[in-house]
């Protein structure tokens, strides 16, 4: 599963900003498509006795008392200094590369804050992550957070944030460059026979490969798990007794299984756009294939209310429109169309996916959809659909791509054991898919084999976090989020002793800064006096 937090653009004070570079840009809330590498978040056996055991387990806190193998970490003085960002700072703190093994080696962390500006007593560090996992948390808060949260959160806290470990700034992992991502990305992911199925694993297996072969050693020690101890290191060396955070989408994740290593050590943290840690891989695809298609359906009810929807008119149900769009994409599996692109690149089926895909994230990017989709299937035109497809994938007009993808691989592979092992699994599993999502569900399931060739074994398993002894935590959900199910935040509320559910009622990914002043209000209340909604409270 890939999911990351899509930002709206800012209307006043108290909004989010979007990356200038282009409107599909996200930077890096995240989310899952029918893309190769995309649904490598989502791995593990969908078998019952894994899920039973996922009931089972949970996790659990580390002792309060910091080892003394780690007290050189833990008392580290960062230096920081500019890094060409108006107004924030930049710093590099070490962590140990395995946690097991202190001595081992370090993997070193870049941090960026921007501190306080007042008004009003500091409430120390606000550590913000917009998702992934790959998203880069420092690009985030500097391009967003950091300037377009409400003014008065920015007054109060320090804007921090850190790379997670292979991610961006901190010894990114990498796989593929830039011509072999473009070989990559327009792979065929609905393979017809099994020449086509030949092809999507040996493409896999290359970009495993490649993978492998740059830091075998750090490619082992990614997991949300250590990602979750070096925040704690972090906490430690901004000075602050508790870590307030705000973690969007798998962001989420990496909140919750902080609070479950150190209950008494989370302050205020809210978890927006939740995932649920006790599901197995194949159930978090299937139930996000599902998300998808709830996504779909609203937007299919928007465009045919349009003049210029290409899918139908006025009064075509949305099963329709979405054999309509299907019909788009098995032409477009039999001949690609033009782009325009320098590179000679032509619109796949697999591209057009993505790009529709990584609209159904913000219905404020339905209007950009709608003109895509005309000019590719009225004009022969597919820029627009690579457009969003290029910004999902974070890939620059000079063709070179951020390693947003390859730590989302990296991150997904490690946390959690395969979804598919073969490709005869997934061939079994696609009725199941495509009941959920009659659009999306082919190639989402066969999205979902990535795992199987990864270079290293899975350390995580399914489990529930628990958090006994946390102050109160705010699980955020939206009712139609397509890469976070709203059941998600509903279960993981359910599970976080302390847990408060916000519950916002409408389209998109994720609630805060994205236009609920409902939303924002509570959000901010908690994180500026400490009062945490009532259980239960909806907005709109």
């Amino acid at each position: 599963m890939y999911t990351r937090r899509t930002p709206r653009s800012a209307s006043g004070s108290g909004g989010l900003h979007r990356r200038p570079r282009n409107r599909a840009k996200t930077a890096a809330g995240l989310l899952a498509t029918a893309a190769l590498l995309v649904s490598a978040c989502s791995s593990g056996s969908a078998t019952t006795s894994a899920a039973s055991a996922a009931a089972e387990a949970a996790l659990v806190a580390l002792p309060q008392a910091t080892p003394a193998a780690l007290s050189s970490y833990y008392g580290q003085k960062p230096a920081w200094r500019g890094c060409g960002v108006p107004g924030f700072e930049c710093a590099t703190v070490k962590a140990p590369l395995d946690y097991a093994k202190p001595s081992s080696g370090d993997v070193r962390l870049a941090l960026t804050r921007k501190k306080a500006t007042g008004p009003g007593k500091r409430l120390g560090s606000l550590l913000v992550n917009p998702g992934g996992p790959g998203g880069s948390a420092v690009g985030y808060v500097q391009a967003y957070a950091g300037i377009g949260y409400p003014a008065e959160v920015r007054a109060r806290y320090d804007m921090v944030a850190v790379d997670p470990r292979g991610v961006a700034r901190s010894e990114p992992v990498e796989c593929l460059d830039g011509p072999e991502m473009d070989t990559y990305t327009r792979t065929d992911t609905t393979p017809d026979d099994g020449r086509e199925r030949d092809g999507l694993v040996t493409a896999y297996r290359t970009f495993a490969e490649g993978c492998g072969a740059g830091a075998p050693r750090l490619l082992r020690h990614v997991s949300t798990m250590e990602a979750a101890r070096d925040m704690d290191i972090v906490r430690a060396v901004l000075g602050d007794e508790k870590l307030n955070f705000v973690g969007a989408s798998y962001g989420t994740f990496l909140g919750a299984t902080y609070a479950g290593l150190f209950p008494d050590r989370a302050g205020r943290l809210v978890l927006d756009g939740a995932m649920d840690p006790s599901l197995p891989a194949r159930r978090l695809n299937l139930e996000q294939t599902a998300g998808f298609e709830t996504a779909f359906r609203s937007f299919a009810k928007d465009c045919v209310r349009r003049a210029d929807c290409p899918l139908g008119g006025k009064g075509t149900p949305p099963e329709r429109v979405g054999e309509n769009l299907k019909a788009f994409f098995r032409k477009l599996d039999r001949r690609p169309v033009p782009t325009g692109d320098a590179g000679g690149r032509k619109l796949t089926e697999s591209l057009a996916t993505t790009g529709v895909i990584a609209a159904m994230y913000d219905e404020g990017a339905w209007e950009q959809l709608r003109e895509a989709l005309t000019t590719a299937m009225k004009e022969n035109d597919g820029s627009g659909l690579l457009v969003l497809s290029d910004g999902y994938y974070e890939r620059d007009a000079d063709g070179t791509y951020s390693n947003l993808m390859f730590a989302n691989a990296a991150v997904n592979c490690l946390d959690l054991p395969a979804a598919f092992d073969t490709p005869d699994e997934v061939r079994r599993a696609l009725p199941e898919f495509e009941k959920a999502s009659p659009v999306f569900g082919r190639g989402l399931a066969w999205a979902a084999l990535n795992c199987a060739y990864w270079p290293v074994h899975a350390t995580g398993e399914p489990h529930r976090i628990e958090a006994k002894g946390a102050a109160p935590i705010v699980v955020v959900g939206t009712t139609r989020d397509p890469a976070t199910p709203y059941r998600w935040a509903r279960a993981l509320a359910g599970q976080l002793s302390s847990a408060r559910l916000l519950t916002y009622e409408g389209d998109g990914h994720t609630a805060y800064g994205r236009g609920s002043s409902c939303i924002d209000r509570t959000i901010n209340a908690y994180l500026l006096r400490g009062t945490p909604p009532t259980d239960g409270k909806r907005c709109s």
